[in-house]
């Protein structure tokens, strides 16, 4: 290990020292001060990660160089360091006491789990949403949190079923994680969990002033027919190819806007698309891979068009500034919604209504996997296609991937799409 003090004290705003020995420690300087920082990848997502560890000269090299060591041992056998260190700071603020208030748990929580678990939209979506339905409690203390109270906050929220149980969800999840942090008494019971609400059912959206109900809904193969041929019109072309590949392909539509040209590879077998891990809804478990799909059919075609587009994305965002990033996936639900019979956007705009209605995006989805049944595939087969995981102790211990499986039965599925678009 070595350290030059003089180059320390010389170092200008934006550069930093790398210390010889400790690989990942570095002193680094802003405008205001030197500080020491370890990066490092985590061993769990590869993705690279840095962590103050104090300043400097108040913190000297041996002691910087002690607490490296130390981190990197924690690192080595798996342990989230910053998630450890926000536990620790905010365990350290004081003891649990009946000042915690409400408010306080909400942006806790956010900071421990939503922010480290979550996709940041998400994270944020969940904060606004428990900050929104509090909003008046914010200020009341946790020890105040009682059966009643519970009991009282979800039947006012009753009229929004889906709202009251998310609600509900996070705010036990969030409970849990404070007690855990010990910013919450061990006594106080998480009520969020034990109290029962067994009124908290869906009725569906609302679709021309009534409750649509939770019945899923799947294309019949006419539908399909009548979609692909004329619907299928009405939409700009980006939207058109989105609706086409949830078809062809069963993927989530989260996976298809953020399509990029890197994630093809022409194979032996054909083209392959192959989602990474962290876009996929299965970033969270270990023991989860990246999603790998066959390209057949229509979907071929639209995939070779939209790889010459010059962009990095296949399904690029433009504004007048330009190209902004992916897609977002609501944009395609905005669209086929305008379309439907009970769609009221823009209502001085008139328009060419759908023929084949009350349907989404998801539903192309849900229909594909439907139609794999159809046509006899197993289930193993169509559940690997459409990127869920294994359950239980067979995800464990089958670790084949299918992917000749998944070719044979994707361009059966395309083959039996195509005859329903055949046929006028």
């Amino acid at each position: 290990m070595f350290f030059d003090a003089r180059a320390a004290k010389s170092l200008q705003p934006g550069h930093h020292i790398a210390i010889v020995g400790c690989p990942g420690l570095r002193l680094s300087a802003t405008a205001k001060r030197k500080t020491w920082t370890y990066r490092y990848r985590c061993p769990n997502t590869g993705l690279l990660k840095q962590i103050k560890l104090g300043g400097w000269p108040e913190m000297p090299v041996s002691m910087a160089v002690a607490k490296w060591q130390e981190l990197r041992g924690k690192r080595d056998v798996g342990e989230n360091l910053i998630a450890s260190k926000k536990i620790l700071a905010i365990a350290a603020k004081t003891q649990p006491d009946d000042g915690y208030t409400l408010g306080q748990l909400i942006d806790d929580y956010a900071t421990l789990h939503l922010d480290r678990m979550r996709q940041p939209r998400g994270a944020k979506a969940v904060r606004a949403r428990l900050n929104k339905a509090l909003s008046k409690y914010k200020n009341l203390p946790v020890s105040g949190v009682s059966r009643r109270f519970v009991f009282d906050l979800m039947d006012t929220l009753s009229v929004t079923p889906v709202l009251a149980r998310s609600v509900k969800g996070e705010m036990g999840a969030a409970w849990s994680t404070l007690v855990n942090a010990g910013r919450i008494k061990d006594e106080l019971p998480n009520w969020w969990v034990l109290v029962k609400t067994n009124t908290l059912r869906s009725k569906g959206a609302i679709r021309e002033g009534k409750h649509k109900g939770t019945v899923k809904r799947v294309l019949g193969n006419d539908e399909i027919g009548v979609l692909m041929r004329s619907d299928m019109a009405l939409f700009s072309q980006q939207v058109r190819d989105f609706l086409t590949l949830q078809l062809w392909t069963c993927a989530r539509g989260s996976e298809i806007v953020q399509m990029q040209p890197r994630q093809f590879t022409a194979e032996q077998d054909g083209l392959w698309w192959t989602v990474p891990k962290e876009l996929t809804k299965n970033r969270h478990q270990e023991n989860a891979h990246d999603l790998r799909v066959p390209v057949v059919g229509r979907a071929l075609n639209i995939i070779n068009r939209l790889r010459g587009n010059g962009s990095e994305w296949l399904f690029p965002s433009r504004s007048r500034a330009g190209i902004t990033g992916p897609q977002q996936q609501t944009y395609m639900q905005t669209k086929v919604n305008y379309h439907q019979p009970y769609g009221r956007a823009r209502p001085d705009h008139q328009r060419v209504r759908l023929s084949v209605s009350h349907w989404s995006p998801h539903d192309l989805r849900r229909t594909g996997r439907t139609l794999l049944a159809a046509i006899g595939c197993p289930v193993e087969i169509a559940e690997e296609i459409l990127g869920h995981k294994k359950p239980g102790v067979v995800g464990i211990y089958n670790l084949y991937r299918y992917d000749k499986e998944r070719r044979h039965w994707l361009t059966l599925l395309a083959a039996k799409l195509e005859s329903f678009i055949a046929v006028a």
